[in-house]
């Protein structure tokens, strides 16, 4: 039986992710830069995850520590290593995923973006495959058919005011970033417990980012109002979606927090419509559908067989997360890539 919490957990990180978008535009609207936007993200939520495994320790301990279980240990050069793969993650990987999905911001609605952005967990499908990690079945063959049908009806369906040629192809330059992230990821999440990645995964892309403002220059001159929104960005975009998003996932199990997640397009949309005035068109909406059902149906593991008659208990040892928040939340749940 679906535990009701974990549901209203991942519809809560889901909407949580899905408001960053509109929260960006707004901080746009309020004058503030697409650097300083991301400068003062990522150094604002590692910070804030920096404090909470402060007064936290337990936070730092893998589940089967904190079940009682013995740390794995590690040789020494080892874990430095993965301890840069991880840095490494935010300050390459993480940060560019970021960039193309913000300065696509600022070029096109953010219901489109998210619609494209959404396009990675079929792309990931498409790169675990081609790389032997997993396998096609007729229904992820529907999926992708589905998937590459649906961001075309997007696309074509865009207005000629609303459509952007370039932050397009910034979009799907994110989703596609996005999706090597993931597969990068996917050698370090089984080793380190989940606060503890995603706070140096921040670190990484703060620390990338704060070099870029060195050099480059950022603007932080703007009012209160901005500052307001990027407070918005970091904590309910990112600190609290990645935090309620590992509570839910541990009570319904990774396919069922990945299928949820797909609420979080579903809250852009809406969130644009209420408060920006976009709208999508019948056309873009059959898209739409097409692209989320897409997105749920290649993240559908089926159950296994070796206890039949018994009723599955999902392995939350599966799920293996590596956040930062869509427009990046980067999270992959093992089961099926996404």
């Amino acid at each position: 039986m679906l535990d009701a919490v974990g549901l209203v957990l991942c519809l809560l990180s889901a909407a949580c992710f899905g408001a960053m978008a509109i929260f960006g535009k707004l901080a746009y609207e309020a004058g503030v830069s697409p650097g300083a936007l991301l400068l003062v993200r990522f150094s604002l939520a590692a910070a804030v995850l920096a404090v909470l495994l402060l007064l936290r320790p337990g936070l730092r301990r893998d589940n089967a520590q904190r079940n009682g279980g013995e740390a794995t240990r590690e040789p020494a050069t080892a874990r430095r290593r993965v301890l840069a793969t991880a840095v490494g993650l935010g300050a390459v990987g993480y940060a560019a995923q970021a960039s193309l999905f913000f300065s696509a911001l600022q070029r096109m609605d953010a219901s489109l973006l998210s619609l494209i952005l959404y396009t990675y967990p079929v792309l990931v499908t498409v790169a675990a495959v081609l790389l032997g990690r997993d396998r096609l079945t007729p229904g992820r063959v529907t999926a992708l058919v589905a998937a590459s049908g649906g961001t075309l009806l997007v696309l074509l369906g865009a207005g000629g005011g609303s459509f952007h040629p370039l932050g397009a192809l910034l979009a799907f330059g994110a989703a596609v970033t996005y999706t090597i992230y993931i597969l990068v990821a996917d050698s370090v999440v089984h080793r380190l417990p989940p606060v503890v990645l995603s706070a140096l995964v921040m670190t990484g892309a703060a620390g990338t980012l704060g070099a870029r403002a060195l050099v480059a220059g950022v603007d932080l001159d703007f009012g209160l109002p901005g500052w307001f929104w990027l407070v918005c960005i970091a904590v309910v975009s990112t600190v609290l979606a990645m935090l309620t998003f590992f509570a839910g996932l541990r009570r319904t199990g990774p396919s069922t927090a990945a299928i949820l997640s797909t609420f979080e397009p579903v809250v852009t949309t809406t969130l644009a419509a209420l408060t920006l005035g976009e709208t999508l068109g019948a056309v873009q909406l059959a898209g739409a559908a097409l692209v989320l059902s897409a997105a749920a149906v290649v993240q559908v593991r089926p159950a296994p067989a070796h206890r039949r008659g018994q009723p599955a208990v999902p392995d939350h040892g599966e799920a293996t997360i590596a956040v930062g928040g869509r427009g990046d939340r980067s999270r992959r749940v093992a089961a099926e890539g996404s």
